[in-house]
Order: structure tokens, then sequence, then C-alpha cells
């Protein structure tokens, strides 16, 4: 409200920022979104930065540019999948609005998109993209702490564009995650969906919401023997010794934090974001 009233002030910028966000904690499947968004900018001939706050990493009063040989302690992991998997220029700090600032000033972008950050409302905005978790939605319907509402449910009248994350629903553009291929954490070898096909295996994940990681894999036939972390947990070598020697199998965002220790035994899912040609026709229209 202070905000709305003008009495905190809102900084507004020379070039779109798009923010893709949510209004519950807990991994709506955001940062596949913002992935996607960069690819489809970047097939545009757009030059294309991402700005985050770097959920988990270590308090820096200043921002960091990130790129895929800084350490996830640093940057948070989001901001290190990001930056390894579409490199592009990423820009991590609490302050947003410095981000990007940093991020103009650093790199020669034509459009920002700010990975979470719908409440960040120091922070202007052309584009609001609010992902919604296709199967929990909003939860209990309850605030913080008792429910997993950041805002009140009435926030979605006011965005641009609802993404429902695995399932359809009248409003909103539906999206899917979809596996593409198994790469080796070592050697960078890519396989098949079909490779781990009715073989046990040691299925990982620190995500929001694991079971979706799960059951992926058991649509992909595998046996899996599951071992849950919270969401951005930061992995030691100690958390992957398991008593069966069998090849691990987790998320690239749990990837990029144990690329350390890695073995040739261990495996992430490649998956992408789908959306459809009606959602980015209207997403140009809007910018």
């Amino acid at each position: 409200m202070l905000y709305k009233f003008g009495l905190f002030k809102t900084h507004d910028f020379d070039i779109p920022i798009v923010v893709v966000g949510n209004i519950t904690v807990g991994g709506s499947g955001k940062t596949p979104i913002v992935i996607a968004l960069i690819k489809y900018f970047k097939n545009q001939g757009k030059k294309v930065g991402v700005v985050s706050r770097g959920y988990g990493s270590k308090s820096n009063p200043k921002s960091l540019n990130v790129n895929k040989d800084t350490s996830p302690y640093n940057s948070g992991d989001e901001p290190l999948l990001i930056a390894t998997q579409s490199e592009v220029p990423v820009m991590v700090n609490p302050n947003r609005v410095q981000a990007v600032k940093d991020m103009i000033a650093t790199h020669n972008v034509e459009i920002i998109i700010s990975d979470d950050g719908l409440q960040h409302y120091a922070m202007g905005r052309k584009v609001e993209i609010v992902v919604i978790d296709g199967k929990r939605r909003l939860g209990n319907g309850f605030f913080l702490p008792s429910g997993p509402l950041r805002e009140s449910p009435g926030r979605l009248k006011s965005v641009d564009f609802l993404i429902n994350n695995g399932a359809l629903w009248p409003g909103e553009f539906s999206s899917n995650l979809i596996p593409k291929m198994f790469v080796n954490m070592v050697t960078l070898e890519e396989q098949p969906l079909d490779f781990f096909t009715d073989k046990k295996c040691h299925a990982v994940a620190g995500i929001g919401y694991p079971q979706r990681f799960f059951d992926t894999l058991n649509e992909l036939n595998i046996d899996v023997l599951t071992h849950s972390f919270p969401d951005h947990h930061y992995y030691s070598e100690d958390d992957l010794l398991f008593s069966s020697k069998y090849p691990i199998i987790m998320t690239a965002k749990d990837c990029v934090k144990c690329k350390e220790f890695a073995t040739d035994q261990m495996w992430y899912l490649q998956s992408e974001a789908d959306l459809s040609d009606d959602f980015f026709t209207k997403l140009e229209t809007k910018l």
C-alpha cells in the first residue's frame, strides 16, 4: 500500500523488466520458465539479462556477476543454474533495484528478466508473470507461516500472465516440464530417456516439491530409491554416500551444487518448460 500511494519509491527503467514470480512459497517451477523465456528472447535476437536475489547465497551488499564458474555458495543455486544453462548475464543482489542498475551498467542488455521478485515493489516492471503449481495451487489458502501464501489470491487479478505448471485451468496458460535426456555430471555424456528403464537408481531432489521429480522418473519406468532434501539444500559428499551403489539421478538445480565431488555414477535429468505460441504472441504484444 505504501508503494501504491507513492510513500515508497518505485524505480522505473528505460528497458523492460519481466518479473517471473509467484504468491506462494515452496517451488512452483519458476526457474524453467525463466530459462524458456531467455531462450525465446535470444532466438528473437535480443540481449537478455537476469537478476535474482540469490536465495541461500552468502550475504553481500555488492552485486555479484554470476557465471558457470561461480560458487553456488556465493550465488545461490538457481542463479548459477540459469547462468550455466542459458549463458546470459546473471546479476545477484538482495536489492533488485541495484542489481538491475548494475546489469544495465555492466552489460548491454535490451531486456531483463527477474527470477522471482513479484513482491519487490521497489523494482519497476513492464510485465508480471505468476507461475502456479498445477497440483498444489495455493495450498491451504493461509498466509505465512500458517500456509504458503505470500500475498492475497486477489493479487492474481492484477498480473499480466498466469502460467499453470502441470495442469489446465481457465484463464491460465498451461506449461509442462518436458524431460529431454540424462547427462553425466563428470563426462557430460548424454543418454536418451530410456537409458535407465527398469533399472534401480537413487533419485535425489532438493527442490520445493521433490515428488514432482520422483513422479517423472517413475513415468520413465525407473525403479527409484527416493532421497528428499530441503529446498536449496547445499550438499556435502556424505549426503550422497548411499549403502547401495546404484546410479544417482538428480535435478539440474541439485547438480550445480555437487560438481566438486561428482562421480561418473551421478547423472542429472535435463528438462525444458514448454510454453505455447499463443503465450509468446500475447507477451510480445504486452511488451
